[in-house]
């Protein structure tokens, strides 16, 4: 019912979504998402297989389907949580305090390639990246890794621009944009974009945390959500 309630809402939303498939265990989502391949998955953090099931399952999914972009429905962000679900590849974190249209918004700024995260959500995910993640801006000789392009695109992805963004900004195919941030992520050590922006923020103080609540002014898209 849950599932259902949800997907109405999602359809009669300005953003025009297209449900691909909903599931309610583990199981389900993994073939869901087997067979629809959605842009996006919006996934509660806890499933029918138990609590935090669906943080739990998460990592798999992201290694399965590293091009489907993943939220999580928390019932309350705490900390552990929250840097569990960045960790298992989460694009976006949503508390269920809020209302259906943050939601809405929230699934429209993933699919732009925007991080959804309050500001103590990051703090959160920042704290734990700099005591977990040994960052390398340098190599074993003091050169700098990453090329001056890159660190234009670096400081881009840092102000919440999606690779179409950056490719109009830097005048650049999205295709090379895409493998900009492949060679930026190899030189790094890490994975993931969130990871990126959290480079930025800790080697550049002039850098400011995305805003967690844009204004969209951009006409409706129709993608394809599993819920």
């Amino acid at each position: 019912m849950g599932c259902q309630l949800l997907s109405n809402v999602l359809k009669a939303s300005r953003y025009r979504f297209s449900i691909a498939a909903f599931a309610t265990s583990s199981r389900e989502l993994c073939a869901a998402l087997d067979e629809s391949e959605p842009d996006i998955a919006v996934i509660s953090a806890t499933l029918q297989d138990g609590s935090l099931s669906g943080l739990r399952v998460m990592r798999e999914l992201h290694a399965a389907h590293p091009d489907v972009a993943l939220i999580v429905l928390l019932d309350t962000c705490e900390r552990d949580q929250v840097v569990d679900a960045f960790r298992s590849g989460a694009a976006g974190i949503f508390c269920r305090a809020k209302s259906p249209e943050e939601l809405c918004k929230c699934i429209y700024a993933v699919h732009q390639g925007q991080i959804w995260a309050s500001s103590d959500e990051l703090r959160f995910l920042l704290e734990a990246f700099k005591s977990a993640v040994p960052m390398r801006p340098a190599d074993a000789n003091g050169n700098r890794l990453l090329t001056r392009r890159e660190e234009q695109v670096v400081t881009l992805v840092a102000e919440g621009m999606s690779n179409r963004e950056i490719s109009s900004q830097l005048k650049l195919s999205e295709h090379t944009v895409k493998n900009y941030m492949f060679r930026i992520f190899n030189k790094l050590g890490i994975s993931s974009r969130v990871e990126l922006i959290l480079y930025a923020l800790n080697h550049n103080g002039t850098h400011t945390i995305p805003n967690t609540e844009p204004t969209f002014k951009a006409p409706p898209v129709k993608s394809q959500v599993a819920a």
